[in-house]
């Protein structure tokens, strides 16, 4: 009897502690498939995104993310603002960066991009999992880390929809 209380307890304990996690299909404009994208929060407190990213425009582009989960329009409009917080866009500004904003992604010639990058200032629990979802967005250009409110980044060229993931 008490390996089997002692099993529950552990086994909810681990389920409360279980870190929230949202995956992506991430689509350029033509619906190509371009790779996934994936974003946990950690145990420290900071949420981790890891890219794997194929077919891409080489070149310096500025991803971040949108703070709605919704990549139907054609320029990708719907997806909407960055996932701000109460923060300025930029690692430049003061008041900044948004807890959506992300370093430039380098494509090199072959067309992949791959990266692991922390978010200190974002929660995927609180930031990412409400009503409307939210959604990894690549622009065009780079972003200036700096132009409000979003980094003066171009035209957005891929988006994926970002889903909880059931562990």
């Amino acid at each position: 009897m008490k390996v089997l209380i002692g099993t529950a307890i552990y086994l909810s304990l681990s389920a409360a502690v279980a870190a929230a996690e949202v995956t992506a299909t991430v689509h350029d404009r033509d619906g190509k498939r371009l790779g996934a994208v994936m974003i946990q929060d950690l145990p420290s407190g900071v949420a981790l995104a890891t890219l794997t990213l194929n077919s891409l425009p080489e070149g310096v582009h500025g991803i971040h993310l949108h703070e709605t989960g919704d990549c139907s329009s054609e320029d990708f409009k719907s997806a909407g603002g960055h996932v701000a917080g109460d923060r300025k866009h930029g690692v430049l500004v003061d008041g900044g960066p948004h807890s959506g904003d992300m370093p430039n992604l380098t494509v090199k010639s072959n067309g992949v991009g791959e990266v692991e990058v922390f978010l200190p200032f974002l929660s995927v629990q609180n930031d990412l999992l409400d009503s409307d979802g939210s959604a990894f967005v690549m622009h065009q250009g780079l972003d200036d880390y700096e132009s409000q409110p979003a980094g003066d980044a171009g035209d957005r060229i891929a988006c994926g929809e970002l889903t909880e993931r059931t562990q």
